[in-house]
């Protein structure tokens, strides 16, 4: 089927809500923690004030599991059709828990006259979360994958694989770190480390977690970690809560290494004179983890058509390349750029910075794991650090 033939599919269902939307505000639940995140939200609200008399409101979230929990709670109180949170940002994990536990509205993001522009037939990763079929109950919105960085007056050859990082280590004890697995980012460095080090058991990792799996995925990670452990900031023995606490770090020249999942985020901040003018941003040899991001509906939002706008809304060309614009946001795009009209490809022409990843720079992606990996490797890695702490 031609992107033409879906976009006309996509416009007929999506004809049916049509005059269904008054005015109202949609209450857009998620991670709160960025600032770039945070403002483009605030120019999403306005763009679909004028297009759609439709508010989006930001609900800031520390954790998305709380989301979660808390349309779980509905749910049990018998709030059916009324709920609290219309359009959630989450994350694979937490897709997966509300998934089974039937949160989600079901079949609408096929419905998307923009859905048809991630050309999903050709990208099976539009349609799958975290090793799981969305279903139709998630829309894609932006794709990031793991980088280091680093200050090149301070650091003239960063290590380019986990090989290399435990040499790093070696040599500058206490200058690198990571944050607690129940951090994001966290959690992220052992999936990307557990990958890296089972290079002929990584097909044990986009499966559903099995004992005998964990234990054989983990005894090469375990003794990784526990020799890198009291290298680390701290000799190990403490770790930071949250990711930005670990640009901080970096910032205070505490650290001398250090990484995220957003490339983009590196120039931003230097750009705000948050780091240093001489850092640097790359990928490792070995991998780099990887992910494509969604939205997706609670079963009882009070104004799931209005959702559905403002969602169908940020996959537009317009919203998508203003949210990938390195002095905004800086997310990459899930758009197919090159079928696009040839206008609307322009809007998407790379800035340079000399902090940003350069392009062609990852080497090898790693897609996540499935998401039962996440809490399994959590829970043990509680088990096996977590006294120490």
């Amino acid at each position: 089927m031609t992107l033409s033939k879906m976009c006309i599919i996509g416009l007929l269902s999506w004809a049916g809500l049509t005059g269904q939307v008054s005015a109202t505000t949609v209450q857009f639940f998620g991670w709160g923690g960025s600032p770039q995140v945070n403002q483009y939200l605030q120019w999403v609200s306005k763009q679909t004030q004028a297009r759609y008399d439709i508010t989006v409101n930001h609900v800031k979230l520390a954790d998305t599991s709380d989301a979660v929990t808390r349309v779980l709670a509905e749910k049990a109180a018998g709030n059916l059709a009324n709920g609290s949170i219309d359009l959630l940002w989450i994350n694979g994990e937490n897709f997966a828990a509300m998934k089974q536990s039937h949160l989600l509205l079901s079949d609408w993001a096929g419905q998307l006259p923009n859905f048809a522009l991630t050309q999903p037939d050709k990208n099976p990763s539009m349609r799958m979360d975290f090793g799981i079929a969305t279903d139709g109950q998630e829309a894609p919105w932006g794709k990031a994958a793991m980088v280091f960085y680093y200050n090149q007056q301070q650091l003239s050859s960063p290590p380019t694989s986990l090989a290399e990082l435990l040499d790093f280590a070696r040599q500058h004890p206490g200058r690198f770190a990571y944050p607690l697995p129940d951090d994001f980012l966290g959690i992220s460095f052992l999936k990307y480390a557990a990958l890296a080090l089972n290079p002929t058991r990584q097909q044990l990792l986009y499966l559903p977690v099995t004992d005998h799996a964990l234990t054989r995925i983990t005894q090469p990670l375990f003794d990784y970690l526990d020799t890198l452990h009291p290298l680390l900031w701290q000799q190990g023995e403490f770790f930071v809560r949250q990711a930005s606490m670990l640009q901080q770090l970096f910032s205070d020249n505490e650290i001398l290494l250090a990484f995220s999942f957003t490339a983009a985020e590196i120039p931003a901040a230097v750009s705000r004179f948050d780091l240093p003018k001489a850092t640097r941003t790359y990928a490792m040899s070995d991998g780099s983890l990887s992910n494509v991001h969604f939205v997706a509906i609670p079963f009882n939002s009070a104004w799931a058509n209005a959702a559905k706008k403002v969602a169908n809304f940020l996959l537009s060309p317009e919203a998508q390349a203003y949210k990938q614009r390195l002095d905004v946001w800086g997310d990459e795009t899930v758009l197919a750029i090159d079928t696009l009209p040839e206008a609307q490809q322009k809007l998407f022409q790379v800035q340079s910075h000399s902090s940003a990843l350069a392009p062609g720079a990852y080497q090898k992606l790693l897609a996540e794991p499935h998401a039962s990996w996440a809490p399994a490797l959590r829970k043990a890695w509680y088990a096996r650090y977590g006294a120490r702490l």
